[in-house]
């Protein structure tokens, strides 16, 4: 499989290089305290370069074994950490799915450019994988997100309490999927 290397409008949207590490650093660093609500609490080290090296070591092998495609969004000149969108637990068989998860620089909110990364990512996902359903869940109170999914088709199929665990605290998910259009 190819590795992706998506292009849109205003972004570049691909697997960082270990050798890219700083910028993703740049980027967590950046957006430590905005994304703590809504993240699982992180090590001092996960703000290290030395562990986003290892980390996209680990994210390349994922996906050349099939488990997932942690994709960055950056901006089209590649100088710049935009955000993320992590499909992750992708499971094959009869569920053909995976789980998507997503984070935005603090400065590049309101624009329209994580609806822009997903609607292509997401093409991708379903095009290239072959992916039937991607499952994507937030936390009630977030109103960005639950707009975000709802703009890109994604329905809403529950509530999931104490689901995930978020900055030290077991939270509620609203729980929504998307379903590939050619299955449908």
């Amino acid at each position: 499989m190819n590795v992706p290397n998506i292009k849109t409008e205003r972004l570049s949207i691909k697997l960082l290089e270990p050798s890219e590490a700083g910028l993703m650093t740049e980027f967590r660093n950046m957006n430590k305290q905005h994304l703590t609500r809504w993240e699982p609490t992180r090590s001092l080290e996960f703000y290290t370069e030395g562990f986003w090296r290892m980390q996209l070591r680990f994210a390349i092998r994922d996906f050349r074994n099939g488990e997932s495609v942690c994709l960055t969004i950056l901006n089209r000149s590649e100088s710049q950490v935009i955000g993320v969108c992590n499909y992750t637990n992708i499971v094959r068989g009869t569920f053909q799915s995976c789980h998507l998860g997503y984070a935005l620089d603090v400065s590049h909110e309101g624009q329209g450019l994580m609806c822009e990364a997903l609607e292509s990512a997401n093409r991708y996902i379903f095009s290239e994988l072959k992916l039937h359903r991607i499952m994507a869940n937030y936390i009630p109170g977030n109103v960005r997100s639950a707009g975000l999914l709802r703009r890109l088709g994604f329905i809403e199929e529950g509530r999931a309490s104490s689901y995930l665990k978020i900055n030290g605290r077991w939270e509620d998910h609203i729980l929504t999927s998307l379903i590939n259009p050619k299955d449908i």
